[in-house]
């Protein structure tokens, strides 16, 4: 019982960056785990969100899904305990989700150089767009508003951690939580 835990807690969750987003750099992510058999991916929604259930180096993992995108495409990969803590931890507690206001995770594609005091925001006049509140690990967290000018401004993310960055819904990020907790107890069992 110990090993299969063990083993549930290693699995690796990959976000791919700027796939099906406006029409461009599209593909379906639903075909992909039958392509890569090994790694037993697990995904989750249309924006290229996968849980890698077996046992696989990161490079594998990068190598083994570059070969299959039609295009390159930066891959991030993090641990499925991070996020884990991240939901347990929950950030965005604080900012209740409103029709207007979306909350987001964006996470990092490797140790910043540079690092921004948090909180910021972007603003256009006098509102804001986007407001980052925090970082834990690699995730930078924060809110958004459904905005023409939103999009311009969460690619400045990226060039405030000085990493590749890849942003999901806030509700992405809770959905892989429960599929790590789903295969935590099955393993268990």
């Amino acid at each position: 019982m110990r090993q299969s835990l063990r083993r549930a807690t290693i699995a690796l969750v990959v976000f791919l960056r700027g796939v099906n987003v406006g029409g461009h750099r599209v593909f379906r992510p639903a075909q992909l785990p039958a392509k890569v058999p090994q790694l037993g991916l697990l995904n989750i929604g249309a924006a290229g969100t996968f849980i890698v259930r077996r046992r696989v180096p990161r490079t594998t993992v990068r190598t083994l899904l570059s070969r299959q995108l039609p295009f390159a495409a930066a891959i991030v990969i993090c641990e499925g305990a991070q996020i884990r803590r991240l939901v347990e931890d929950n950030p965005l507690a604080a900012y209740a989700a409103r029709r207007d206001v979306t909350r987001f995770v964006s996470i990092l594609g490797g140790a910043p150089d540079a690092e921004p005091v948090l909180p910021l925001e972007f603003r256009d006049g006098r509102r804001w767009l986007v407001r980052i509140v925090g970082r834990q690990e690699c995730f930078v967290v924060g809110l958004y508003r459904r905005h023409m000018k939103t999009i311009g401004y969460l690619g400045r993310v990226d060039r405030l951690f000085d990493v590749p960055i890849t942003t999901r819904n806030w509700n992405t990020i809770i959905a892989v939580a429960r599929e790590l907790e789903g295969g935590a107890r099955a393993a268990s069992n």
